[in-house]
């Protein structure tokens, strides 16, 4: 019991160690909880796909993307192209004047919750970085504890659906902050940087 135990609080702080780190699905489930739009789906989307992606890396598909380097390599052009692109989303918003973010809000509290979840896929399916660390790490981590792996594979799982429900939830406790059209300018003009130059970052590297 102590084996299966430790196993998992192995997998709870090597999950939490992985995903809690500034990137596109984060800033994006933080952007929703801020915003108060869809944030439940996306928060279901974003762990649930984690979730998927680390049973995935246990049962053994790590070596089969280790055996395939070209599906990272495509997964580095499409997600690099694509974070880039809403970086460049926010940049525009960042430029465009008071009245125009306020309509903005009205536009983004209407937008379909199809929209939301579909961003919540690309940015975590179209992100390397997953297929590396959530697939490739985790599963070979979560193998070296033999009998107790799927132990490590639960923890892992706890790590994920916990971080995104408070950064998804949390984030509407900082709804009062962005009251004032300014707040959402900063806002955006920090997103655009951090996702322009992942972007970037990803494209280069491919």
């Amino acid at each position: 019991m102590t084996t299966y135990l430790l196993a998992a609080m192995t997998g709870l702080l090597t999950g939490a160690g992985l995903i809690v780190a500034i990137g596109p699905q984060n800033i994006f489930v933080l952007q929703q909880g801020v915003r108060r739009v869809h944030v439940n789906p996306v928060i279901v989307v974003c762990a649930l796909s984690d979730v998927v992606l680390i049973v995935a890396g246990v049962a053994g598909l790590g070596a089969l993307v280790s055996a395939h380097p070209a599906v990272v390599a495509v997964a580095k052009i499409a997600g690099g192209a694509y974070v880039v692109a809403l970086g460049l989303l926010a940049a525009r918003r960042c430029l465009r004047s008071s009245e125009a973010i306020t309509a903005n809000a009205d536009e983004v509290r209407m937008a379909s919750r199809w929209v939301a979840i579909g961003s919540a896929l690309a940015l975590t399916w179209l992100n390397p970085h997953v297929y590396l660390d959530t697939v490739l790490t985790m599963g070979a981590i979560a193998n070296s504890h033999g009998n107790a792996k799927w132990a490590f594979a639960i923890g892992a799982c706890a790590a994920s659906v916990l971080w995104f429900t408070l950064i998804g939830r949390g984030g509407r406790r900082l709804a009062p902050v962005f009251a004032k059209p300014r707040a959402w300018k900063i806002l955006d003009g920090i997103v655009a940087v951090i996702m322009v130059g992942m972007g970037a970052t990803l494209l280069f590297s491919a």
